[in-house]
């Protein structure tokens, strides 16, 4: 159960840090477009008209921009959180698993001291028995 619910932790992670890697890709596109239209915008054969144009797609890139950013703090704001879920899911498992071969280990180690326990009153009976039937 531990198992799965560390995996269920880590599939989540892995969503809300690709969410994250997505936002951060539209950012970077996002900046390079703002750099080609600033860059366009004052070309010498542009009009009036024009400049206006790339001021309005440059004003509604910003705006953009400015949504992906704020998308991109709760982003991170939900990484975070599911990256220390995860670490507590996986700590849990950790701890269970070392407690588990502890068991493993005593369980082992009494099953052994059992079998010579049993193996020395076998051996001292055959040679009771040796000792009897010498007599």
């Amino acid at each position: 159960m531990r198992k799965f619910r560390e995996r269920e932790t880590e599939i989540e992670l892995g969503r809300a840090m690709g969410i994250l890697q997505n936002i951060e890709n539209r950012l970077k596109d996002l900046a390079i477009q703002l750099s080609e239209a600033a860059g366009q915008r004052f070309l010498p054969q542009n009009t009036l008209e024009v400049i206006q144009s790339y001021n309005t797609f440059i004003s509604r890139l910003e705006l953009t921009r400015d949504n992906l950013l704020k998308e991109a703090a709760e982003a991170e704001t939900k990484v975070e959180e599911a990256r220390v879920i995860y670490l507590e899911a996986s700590r849990d498992r950790k701890v269970l698993d070392k407690l588990k071969e502890r068991q493993q280990k005593e369980y082992k180690k009494a099953a052994a001291a059992a079998e010579t326990k049993t193996l020395d009153d076998i051996s001292g009976g055959v040679m009771a028995r040796r000792a009897a039937a010498g007599d």
